[in-house]
């Protein structure tokens, strides 16, 4: 076999040795980002990530139930921390790796005026919003509509959804005519989302500080390292940011 072709071999053989594949769990929110970020992941680094998608909070009751994720993308900075308090994460691992934002969206066009109005209007019957206890976007939620006084008013209209993606869902499938929704899922690069929305003012709700962190078994996993890095290249917050997170 000539030298070329060996050393080729070689190469191939070495670098799918050295290929790993990292288990994330990605707060839905995060799904339509993390989907290209990981092609981008796999093709800088050879590593491969395997990706579960959810809400926050049940995440974490997985986690401290033993699930095997290497990487948590939590969409709040609360949980990555308390995991490291327990001994579930690496101390110092945890970074933020984007901000949120919340609209107020539709799909149908033109249902949702620019200032928001139509969420006091009440003209509707059902107002879609991730289970606050389980997600950070649907705390959010319901804290702009504390701050705008429509706690009772829009009680009996509230539909609970288990994460914020369940939350699109009812508003996408109409059974629900509005939804409070993560930016970056209304907002998609290269592809018009139909309806309309409201960005809320950030001083309505707390900042949604979006951390990563590394769980224990991902400690021994390189790919795990990898990945984390990989979030941090200009290519990965270039990406993260073209979706409307803040960084």
């Amino acid at each position: 076999m000539p030298r070329l072709m060996i050393c080729l071999l070689w190469l191939c053989l070495t670098g799918c040795a050295r290929a790993g594949e990292v288990q994330v769990a990605v707060a839905a929110n995060f799904a339509g980002p993390m989907e290209r970020l990981a092609e981008g992941f796999t093709a800088a680094t050879g590593h491969t990530a395997k990706v579960s998608v959810g809400s926050t909070g049940k995440f974490y009751t997985q986690i401290q139930a033993g699930a095997p994720f290497d990487v948590l993308l939590a969409a709040d900075s609360d949980t990555p921390k308390k995991l490291v308090a327990e001994g579930r994460a690496q101390p110092g691992s945890n970074f933020t790796y984007a901000l949120g934002k919340l609209v107020l969206w539709s799909a149908q066009p033109g249902f949702v005026d620019p200032q928001g109005a139509v969420l006091a209007a009440g003209h509707y019957t059902h107002l879609a919003i991730a289970n606050p206890k389980l997600a950070p976007y649907g705390e959010a939620a319901v804290q702009v509509i504390k701050a705008m006084n429509l706690t009772g008013s829009l009680a009996p209209k509230l539909v609970t959804a288990e994460s914020i993606g369940q939350a699109y869902q009812f508003v996408a499938t109409g059974n629900a005519e509005l939804g409070f929704v993560a930016l970056s899922q209304v907002a998609v690069p290269g592809k018009a989302v139909p309806g309309s929305y409201w960005l809320v003012p950030a001083t309505l709700y707390v900042e949604l500080r979006q951390d990563a962190v590394i769980l224990q078994p991902g400690a021994v996993n390189p790919a795990a390292a990898a990945l984390m890095s990989y979030l941090r290249s200009e290519s990965a917050r270039r990406l993260i940011q073209s979706f409307g997170y803040g960084l």
